[in-house]
């Protein structure tokens, strides 16, 4: 597994590299935007990690360039944890973001299942039944229950559940989710928070449940197991 980490602080690139290589991921180094858009398509990595603060081109940059030509996994490395960063870089595609400073430990279990998802999505077929909890929603049917009992949703409501199902505890940004139900040509964020609130109050799924669909201002939502 090629791992392409574009930083331009020496140490961190250093001691990433150290760690990633003794877990088995072969390491690409880019110290500059430039450079990592480069070595990016001669090299063709399976995940990106990249910079925010990259110098010539920055991480913004880098990954829009990388996003117009493929779906090759990106997570955003930023020093400041501000919600502008984390909007843009995931409205710019980024699968995932890590704030520094963080651990080694953090920083693997999300490459591990960002890899995860991509590689099911690319090889499995879909199953034919998701649950999260005690949510179902039949594939085929297209039919979805809450605790045994059947609940009459409307098709842009399940498709907007389905995604929220199939990325369980991770935040959908607002753009992936009306792009996923309603196409390019229609809907808007006001349209997904009436829809999420219609959601809510049939599936029982309101902030304080058993499972809910929770709200991440400024970003998207995420249906997440309480407690």
């Amino acid at each position: 597994m090629k791992v392409l980490l574009a930083d331009d602080d020496l140490d961190l690139v250093d001691l990433l590299t150290y760690a990633l290589r003794r877990e088995g991921y072969t390491v690409v180094a880019a110290i500059d935007g430039q450079q990592a858009v480069r070595r990016w398509k001669a090299e063709q990595p399976d995940l990106v990690l990249l910079d925010v603060s990259l110098p010539k081109l920055n991480g913004f940059e880098v990954c829009r360039q990388i996003r117009s030509e493929a779906a090759t996994p990106i997570i955003m490395l930023t020093a400041r944890d501000e919600e502008e960063d984390i909007v843009r870089g995931l409205q710019l595609g980024a699968d995932d973001y890590v704030t520094k400073p963080f651990s080694h430990r953090e920083l693997s279990a999300r490459m591990k299942a960002l890899l995860r998802r991509c590689q099911a999505h690319r090889y499995q077929e879909p199953a034919s039944r998701l649950e999260v909890g005690d949510l179902v929603l039949d594939l085929q049917s297209h039919e979805a229950s809450k605790g045994g009992a059947m609940v009459h949703l409307t098709p842009l409501e399940f498709r907007i559940l389905y995604m929220l199902a199939l990325n369980a505890g991770r935040v959908i940004p607002y753009s992936r989710l009306i792009e996923y139900a309603w196409g390019y040509d229609g809907g808007d964020s006001g349209l997904l928070k009436t829809h999420i609130c219609h959601l809510r109050q049939k599936l029982g799924l309101a902030p304080g449940a058993s499972s809910q669909i929770r709200a991440v201002p400024g970003v998207g939502y995420k249906l997440v197991q309480a407690g």
